[in-house]
C-alpha cells in the first residue's frame, strides 16, 4: 500500500490496465511463442542431426568400398605372388599381367562404383610402371602422401587426403600396406585407391538446409567443405575450430573406434535463424497485434483521466508555491468530485497558514536561537575541562624536574607551557588551522621530552595540503598526550610515537601510533562507548571530551578507530570532514 501511495493517479490507472489486461495477454503470447519456437527448433535440430548422421554413414560406406577392395588385394595370394616375381624378361611380365593382373584390376567391380583409380605400388623394378601397377621409386617415396602414410604405416588401411607438390588438393585415397604374406614374399607392396571427388561432393550435398558440411581431418584441419567461402583445395588449410561460432549451431559426428577413419569427423553448421525462420514470421503479427491492443485502450484511458490529471497538477503547482512562501488559493474549484473537495480543503488550509505563520515562525526562530546558545555553552564547558588538565600536567613536570636536577633549563619548557596556556584561555577562538594545532602538539612534546629525555622518540608527518585545513582547537592534542603518558611512560626503556596528519578525499585524517603497553579489549570498548553518549558532558577529560566535541560539531560524519592489544602498542585514527 505504501508503494501504491507513491504512484501518480494516472500511472495507477495505467498500472491496472497493464497488470489486468496487457500483461496476461503478453505472457500468454510469449509462452505460446516460446513453446512453438522450442518445439520447431528441437524438431529441426533433430532433422539436421539425422541428416548429418546420414552423411556420416554414406561417407563411411564409400570409404568401406575402398577398404573392402584393399582387403581383397591384401589377402589375394596370386596377386601378391605375381607382384613379388623378379621377371628376367619383360615379355614374361606382360604375359603374367595379361593372364591374371589385368582381369583382377579391371574387372573386379563390386567395390568400384565410387572409386576413380586403384594402383598397386611395388618395390620391384622388373615390373612395368603402367596398367594400375606403379613402381616404388625414389620419386614416389619423396611424395607428401607417401611420407604421411609412412608415419603410421601398418597393415590396417588408412584414409588420407593427397595433395600435390604445390600443396593443392589432388585426391582422397585409401592406403594400405600389402604385407599379408610378408613371411614368404620380400617385396614391399602398397595399394592406393583414389575416390571420385564428384561422388564425395554428392554425399556432402545431402544436407537439405542452408548450412555447410565439413570433413575434418585428424589434425583438426578442414579437408573438404561445402562452404563456398572456403577454398578447401588450396594448400593453406583452415582449422575447423577457428570458424566463427556466433549464432551458429554445430553438429559433429566422429567415427570413434573405426581404425581407418580414426580422428576424422563429419561436421555440419547452420545459422540459428535458419532453424526458426518460419516461426519468426509470426513474431511480426504478434508484435503488431500487441501494439494495437495497447494503443487503443491507452488513448481511452488518457481521455478519461484528463479531467482528473489536470486538476491534480494544478493543486501540486500551488503546493509548490507554498514552499516559496507564495500562499495563493486555487480558483475554479467548485467541482463536486473528490478532487473538488481536495481543492476546497487546500484553499482553507492556505488561509489558516496565512493567519498562523507569523506566530509559529517567530516562535521557531527563538527556539533555534536558544538551542544554538545551549550548544555553544556545552562546547565552552568542555574546553574549560580540558584546559586545566594540560596546565596541571605541565606545571607538575616543571616542578619535579627542577627539584630533582636543580637546573635552569626550564626556559624552553616554560615557553611551551605559556603557549598552551595562552591558547586554552582564548575562549573566542574555537577553530584553528592544522598548522596551529601542530604547534600545540610540538609544545606538548617539548614538555614530554623534557621529562623523558631519550625515552621518547617522535616522528611527525604532515601533508602540506593538510596544514591549511581548519579543525576544532585541541582536537588532536589529547590523543598525543594519551599515547605519551599512558602508552610510553610505563615502559622502562622508552618508546616511539608516529604522528600523521593527511587529507584523504573530503576528510582530514589524524593518526597516532605508539609501541607502548597497549590497551585491553575492555578499555578499547570503553573508548568506543563515548561515541554513543549524547548530551552528557561528564566529569572526565581528555579523549572522552574530544570525542564528544567532534560528535557535536560533525554528527555521524566522524570516524573513530582504535587498534590496540596489551603489550603491542596502540594505533588511533580520527577522521573528520575537511573544512578549508
Amino acid at each position: 500500500m505504501k508503494l501504491l501511495n507513491n504512484i501518480r493517479l494516472r500511472d495507477k490507472m495505467f498500472l491496472v490496465y497493464f497488470l489486468g489486461v496487457i500483461a496476461p495477454l503478453l505472457i500468454t503470447n510469449i509462452i505460446f511463442y516460446n513453446i512453438i519456437t522450442g518445439n520447431v527448433r528441437e524438431q529441426r535440430i533433430k532433422d539436421i542431426d539425422l541428416a548429418v548422421e546420414q552423411i556420416k554413414n554414406e561417407f563411411r560406406l564409400m570409404v568401406d568400398q575402398a577398404v573392402g577392395l584393399s582387403s581383397y588385394f591384401y589377402a589375394d595370394y596370386k596377386t601378391n605372388e605375381v607382384l613379388n616375381i623378379d621377371f628376367t624378361q619383360t615379355e614374361d611380365y606382360v604375359e603374367a599381367y595379361d593372364l591374371y593382373l589385368r582381369s583382377t584390376l579391371n574387372n573386379y567391380s563390386p567395390f568400384s562404383s565410387s572409386l576413380q583409380n586403384k594402383t598397386l605400388y611395388v618395390d620391384n623394378p622388373t615390373l612395368l610402371n603402367s596398367g594400375n601397377i606403379g613402381l616404388l621409386s625414389g620419386e614416389i617415396r619423396e611424395t607428401g602422401w607417401y611420407k604421411q602414410w609412412m608415419q603410421g604405416a601398418s597393415s590396417q588401411p588408412m584414409f588420407v587426403r593427397i595433395d600435390a607438390a604445390d600443396g593443392r588438393f589432388e585426391s582422397f585415397s585409401v592406403l594400405r600396406r600389402m604385407d599379408y604374406f610378408a613371411d614368404r614374399m620380400d617385396k614391399e607392396k602398397l595399394v592406393k585407391i583414389d575416390f571420385k571427388t564428384i561422388d564425395l561432393m554428392e554425399v556432402f550435398a545431402n544436407l537439405n538446409v542452408q548450412g555447410d558440411v565439413y570433413l575434418v581431418g585428424p589434425g583438426g584441419q578442414i579437408e573438404y567443405t561445402t562452404n563456398p567461402s572456403i577454398n578447401w583445395k588450396s594448400g593453406e588449410k583452415l582449422l575447423y575450430a577457428s570458424l566463427k561460432s556466433d549464432h551458429v549451431i554445430r553438429f559433429e559426428k566422429e567415427y570413434g573406434s573405426i581404425s581407418y577413419l580414426s580422428g576424422w569427423k563429419i561436421a555440419g553448421t547452420i545459422n540459428e535463424n535458419e532453424i526458426i525462420r518460419e516461426v519468426l514470421k509470426s513474431r511480426h503479427f504478434i508484435l503488431w497485434s500487441a501494439c494495437l491492443m495497447m494503443i487503443i485502450p491507452t488513448v481511452i484511458i488518457l481521455f478519461i483521466t484528463r479531467s482528473v490529471n489536470l486538476r491534480i497538477i494544478e493543486i501540486l503547482r500551488h503546493m509548490k508555491k507554498v514552499k516559496t512562501q507564495q500562499f495563493q488559493t486555487i480558483m475554479h474549484g467548485e467541482s463536486r468530485d473528490e478532487i473538488g473537495q481536495l481543492t476546497l480543503e487546500f484553499n482553507s488550509m492556505i488561509m489558516q497558514i496565512k493567519t498562523l505563520i507569523n506566530d509559529v515562525y517567530l516562535t521557531e526562530i527563538q527556539k533555534k536561537s536558544l538551542e544554538l546558545e545551549r550548544r555553544k555553552a556545552q562546547l565552552n564547558a568542555l574546553q574549560s575541562q580540558i584546559n586545566p588538565h594540560f596546565l596541571f600536567n605541565a606545571l607538575e613536570t616543571i616542578r619535579m624536574r627542577s627539584l630533582l636536577k636543580h637546573e635552569n633549563e626550564t626556559a624552553k619548557i616554560i615557553q611551551s607551557m605559556a603557549m598552551i596556556l595562552r591558547s586554552s584561555l582564548t575562549w573566542s577562538k574555537e577553530w584553528v588551522s592544522v598548522e596551529e594545532e601542530l604547534g600545540f602538539i610540538l609544545c606538548f612534546l617539548d614538555i614530554q621530552k623534557y621529562r623523558f629525555e631519550d625515552k621518547l622518540s617522535v616522528q611527525i608527518e604532515v601533508q602540506p595540503e593538510a596544514r591549511i585545513c581548519i579543525v576544532p582547537k585541541m582536537v588532536f592534542l589529547p590523543f598525543v598526550e594519551n599515547a605519551s603518558i599512558h602508552g610510553i611512560e610505563p615502559l622502562k626503556k622508552g618508546g616511539t610515537m608516529d604522528i600523521r596528519i593527511a587529507v584523504e578525499g573530503a576528510e582530514v585524517v589524524f593518526t597516532v601510533q605508539d609501541n607502548g603497553i597497549g590497551m585491553s579489549s575492555e578499555q578499547v570498548d570503553k573508548l568506543y562507548s563515548y561515541l554513543k553518549l549524547d548530551g552528557i558532558i561528564g566529569e572526565r577529560i581528555g579523549i572522552q571530551n574530544v570525542i564528544y566535541r567532534v560528535k557535536m560539531l560533525y554528527g555521524e560524519q566522524v570516524t573513530f578507530n582504535v587498534d590496540s592489544s596489551p603489550g603491542e602498542g596502540t594505533r588511533i585514527e580520527l577522521r573528520i570532514p575537511q573544512k578549508p
